[in-house]
């Protein structure tokens, strides 16, 4: 196993700029790294090895010739394939956009190639991005690297499988409902879901637009916490595609900025229980920070339970009527995961414009009130998911002796999209069964730096990412 694969963004650029390192040479290890393991894993569904490799001459040039380099020259990246890059499948896990390409980098790409990056390909997505688990009818199933029974999660499953295994140094997820953060979680990486607008979400299908533009965001995923920073410091800035986007400059905190910052944590929101693994996993991290003479306090604030009933009325309710006249018609064309959302979307009552304006209001007063709360405490602590890494197909669990299903399970990630709170996710812990665990960091918008300066410090105490043992459970 080629250890170039899993070094950190942030040193492989490090080692390009000093020489240390070819592009060439890590642009090889990662494709061989895609060769050797993607076809166990069906990380990613697209690989540019040929535009890679003229990208990783061109940087070697760059170097050799003393040119100005970027923050990310020469490192290796992968892309969701719901984002739009030019020449590449852009098709969002679908049949009903099978062999679109896209026609031009989105904005975040552009800058990623700005800063040196180069893009080896583009992951796997389930079917419009709406599910928890990554699975279509394009391309199949992507399995967790620690446990190929297992998922790595959705709707970035397929980029959280290919950074933990190494087929890339970190890349771009999207998320309107946990789907940056419980792939991390589950496969024991980091991840931001930053606020809507931070990062601009143009390019991205499905579109964040209307009320959708409350939920879904564009961000990075990576093994470290700084590469996390690196990534979201190079993509984040005003675009104007994106009815959210806000022309903020990146800030950095001193470290005696941030140990001011007081954090309430808690282990339970109200809505679904969690495994006594995952409980562990929170407190430790509040303890670590206390031991690092922050101010960590127990706090579970109020109106998550509705909050979480809020984001399924535009998320779920809504999500199904907007996609309603793609789909109909063609419903021999739709994968399982899919019509398995739709059929969550059929038990609801339908969406009227009533309800839809009644949620839109009700949640400005619900976030009004809750970043009141954040006052006291700007950083919160809490689980990503009731439940490690599940095997595929599975929808309930017996937690602390209350079942415990499907979407009330992800409640945790759910409530931040539709308040817009900024959210990390760094790995802590572990379950009975050896998969990861991950804690979230929720900062107030538009306050990411706070959040990763808090991850970061989560991360130093409590070991952060570690290489699954993919030489066992993949190659052989």
């Amino acid at each position: 196993m080629n250890e170039l694969c899993f070094l950190s963004a942030t040193e492989i650029a490090a080692r390009i700029r000093r020489r240390k390192l070819s592009p060439q040479e890590v642009v090889r290890a990662h494709l061989d790294q895609i060769e050797k393991l993607n076809s166990r894993l069906t990380a990613l569904i697209y690989v540019d090895g040929e535009g890679a490799l003229k990208a990783a001459r061109e940087a070697e040039r760059a170097v050799m010739k003393g040119q100005p380099l970027g923050p990310l020259h020469g490192v290796p990246l992968t892309i969701k394939s719901s984002v739009e890059v030019a020449g590449w499948p852009w098709e969002a896990g679908t049949r009903l956009r099978a062999g679109l390409r896209g026609s031009r980098d989105a904005p975040l790409v552009e800058r990623l190639k700005r800063a040196g990056a180069i893009l080896l390909g583009s992951t796997n997505a389930p079917e419009f991005l709406m599910a928890y688990e990554t699975d279509n009818l394009l391309y199949g199933r992507t399995n967790n690297p620690w446990d190929l029974n297992r998922t790595p999660g959705g709707s970035s499953g397929g980029e959280s499988a290919a950074i933990t295994a190494g087929l890339s140094a970190g890349g771009v997820g999207s998320d309107g409902g946990g789907s940056i953060r419980i792939p991390a979680h589950y496969t024991g990486i980091c991840g931001l879901k930053p606020t809507p607008g931070r990062i601009p979400a143009t390019g991205h299908f499905p579109a964040s637009l209307g009320p959708f533009a409350l939920i879904g965001v564009v961000g990075p995923m990576a093994r470290t916490v700084r590469d996390l920073r690196l990534l979201f410091e190079v993509m984040a800035g005003y675009d104007g595609g994106d009815p959210s986007s806000a022309p903020l400059i990146s800030r950095k905190l001193r470290a005696a900025e941030t140990r001011k910052i007081r954090v309430g944590w808690f282990d339970e929101n109200g809505c679904a229980p969690v495994t006594s693994e995952t409980r562990a996993a929170v407190r430790q991290a509040a303890e670590a920070l206390a031991q690092d003479r922050f101010v960590v306090e127990p706090f579970r604030p109020e109106g998550l339970e509705r909050a979480r009933q809020l984001w399924w009325n535009i998320f779920g309710r809504a999500g199904g009527w907007i996609l309603n006249p793609i789909v109909e018609g063609h419903e021999e064309q739709l994968s399982p995961l899919f019509k398995e959302f739709r059929g969550f979307v059929a038990a609801e009552p339908p969406l009227t414009l009533s309800d839809l304006m009644w949620t839109w209001i009700e949640r400005d007063e619900l976030r009004i009130r809750f970043l009141k709360q954040m006052e006291k405490y700007p950083v919160l602590l809490s689980p990503v998911c009731s439940v490690p890494a599940f095997r595929h197909g599975e929808r309930e669990w017996k937690v602390e002796g209350q079942k415990v299903n499907y979407l009330t399970a992800m409640s945790y990630t759910q409530v931040f999209n539709i308040l817009g709170n900024p959210a990390a996710v760094v790995p802590v812990g572990r379950s009975p069964e050896g998969m990861p665990i991950g804690v979230q960091v929720i900062g107030r918008p538009y306050e990411e730096e706070t959040v990763l300066a808090i991850a970061a410090e989560v991360e130093n105490r409590c070991g952060g990412w570690q290489k699954p043992l993919i030489q066992e459970t993949i190659s052989e």
